[in-house]
Parts: C-alpha cells; sequence; structure tokens
C-alpha cells in the first residue's frame, strides 16, 4: 500500500484555520462588530470558519476511528484484490496520536489471522497489509510451503482453483497470477481458531524456506499470496509500534486496469476475515 501524508496535511490545515478563526475571535471580530462602519469579515476568516470544522471532524475520524485504504497489489489476494477499497479500525489495537504515533490507549493485541495495516518498517512512509501469521515467542517454520508454528503444522484444506474476475483478456497484475485465468491453488488453512483462505501458484519456482522465534514486540506477517508477497519471510518483523489498526470492511472495488468499467460491486460491503 503506497502512502502519502495526508494525516499530516489535515494536522496542519485543522491548526491553521482553528487558529485563524480563534484569533479573529479574540482581537478582531468585535472590534469590526462595534465599528460604526460595520468592517465585513475577512475572506481569510470566513473560509477558516466554514473549513475547521470538517476538517478537524475529517481528522478525528480518521485518526481515530476508520482510515480508507486502497488494495494496489496482489499480495493479498484472494482475500483482497487490486483494486479493493478497505476501512481500517485505527482503535482495535489501541488508538495513537496522529503524525507522533503515540499510542494513548492499550488497545488489543494482533491475533494470528488478523489482517492488518502498518507502516512498512523500511521506509515508514508507505503503509503494508499483510496477515498475522506469528506472535511474539513463536516459532514460525515455512517448508515446501507448508507454514508450522511452535512445532505444530498448521491444518490447510485444498478448496478451488482460483477463477478470477471479468475479461479472460485482463493483463495479469503483479501477484503472478492471471486475473481472470485459473493458474493459482486457492486453500483454506487454519490456525485452529481462524480459518481463511490462501492462494499458491504451482507453475512458480518456490524459494523461501526457514525458521525463525519472534522477538518480543514484534509480529511475523505474510500475504495470503504466498509464492508472490513481499513480507517477513524477506524483510523481517512488523514492530508493535508501527501498528496501524485491522483491515474490516470492503467498501468499494474500482479496477483501473479494466477496459470496461472496473467496478465490482459485488465486493461492495464484505468483511474481510479476521
Amino acid at each position: 500500500m503506497i502512502h502519502f501524508d495526508f494525516e499530516f496535511l489535515l494536522v496542519i490545515a485543522s491548526a491553521v484555520t482553528g487558529l485563524v478563526w480563534l484569533a479573529d475571535a479574540l482581537l478582531f471580530a468585535r472590534r469590526r462588530q462595534e465599528s460604526i462602519s460595520k468592517v465585513k469579515e475577512p475572506l481569510l476568516v470566513e473560509y477558516a470558519r466554514a473549513f475547521f470544522p470538517v476538517l478537524l471532524a475529517v481528522l478525528i475520524l480518521r485518526a481515530f476511528l476508520v482510515e480508507p485504504f486502497r488494495i494496489p497489489s496482489g499480495s493479498m489476494m484472494p482475500s483482497l484484490l487490486v483494486g479493493d477499497f478497505i476501512l481500517v479500525n485505527k482503535f482495535s489495537y489501541g488508538l495513537r496520536l496522529p503524525v507522533t504515533y503515540h499510542r494513548i490507549t492499550e488497545g488489543d493485541r494482533p491475533q494470528r489471522g488478523d489482517v492488518i495495516v502498518f507502516r512498512y518498517p523500511k521506509d515508514e512512509s508507505q503503509d503494508y497489509i499483510k496477515r498475522v501469521i506469528g506472535l511474539p515467542g513463536d516459532h514460525v517454520s515455512y517448508y515446501n510451503r507448508r507454514l508450522s508454528i511452535n512445532g505444530k503444522p498448521l491444518n490447510i484444506e485444498v478448496d478451488a482453483v482460483y477463477q478470477g474476475l471479468g475479461d479472460v483478456n485482463l493483463m495479469q497484475n503483479a501477484s503472478g497470477c492471471d486475473r481472470a485465468g485459473a493458474r493459482c491453488q486457492v486453500y483454506i488453512e487454519s490456525t485452529g481458531d481462524v480459518d481463511y483462505t490462501v492462494m499458491t501458484n504451482p507453475g512458480t519456482a518456490y524459494g523461501i524456506n526457514g525458521e525463525v522465534v519472534v522477538p518480543e514486540g514484534h509480529y511475523f506477517v505474510m500475504g495470503d499470496n504466498r509464492d508472490n508477497s513481499n513480507d517477513s519471510r524477506i524483510w523481517g518483523y512488523v514492530p508493535e509500534e508501527n501498528l496501524v489498526g485491522k483491515a474490516c470492511w470492503i467498501w468499494m472495488h474500482w479496477d483501473w486496469r479494466d477496459k470496461g468499467t472496473g467496478l465490482d460491486i459485488s465486493r461492495v460491503g464484505r468483511t474481510i476475515s479476521q
């Protein structure tokens, strides 16, 4: 997920419009009212008074309740597709102040199977979305496309061959699986408490094997599109302070690569499993 600092712009805009409105109310508004000539309210103050409540409401909603994100890659297929617009619960894992990200409430801790948004540890200007696989202290191993947690292999069940969406002539996406084709195998994977779908591509050579122990205060995450995901197997762990929130709901789908409208209303309103 590519991120630009809209939150920082919201903070600045809210502060500036609020200060302009406050300064005018304290220093100049009464003088204008008492003036014989009835000086008109400056345009800058009028705009500040109009936009400040709106900007503040958007900032509070986005920073403390829910934040919208767009899915730009296929790393979470088949659960999330390129073009999905999702809402992320910002208070699940504790409220954080905007810009500084200082946590002000405890909240819950991520559980195995949660789909989380976090600031990418290698470049915190970018937001990533992955599924939590390993909790602090867990021993995670991944060999031959099979996951084990603390020495216990996760149950997997063959679900289907991925059917994709739309026109069979659509271009391939970055996931390596044809969006409309039948090249990838879908499985249901279970942690014991949570079931979710994952995808593998039998047509690709597999090259990531290994095992780790997740350090305290960190999480091991993977994409559901297991053979085509830039995740903890490559760059390491997600620090707890980098958590943004829990993905919860798809509110729109529009794939800009589609030769047609690109809109798929069948995905609107879907909840995101764990």
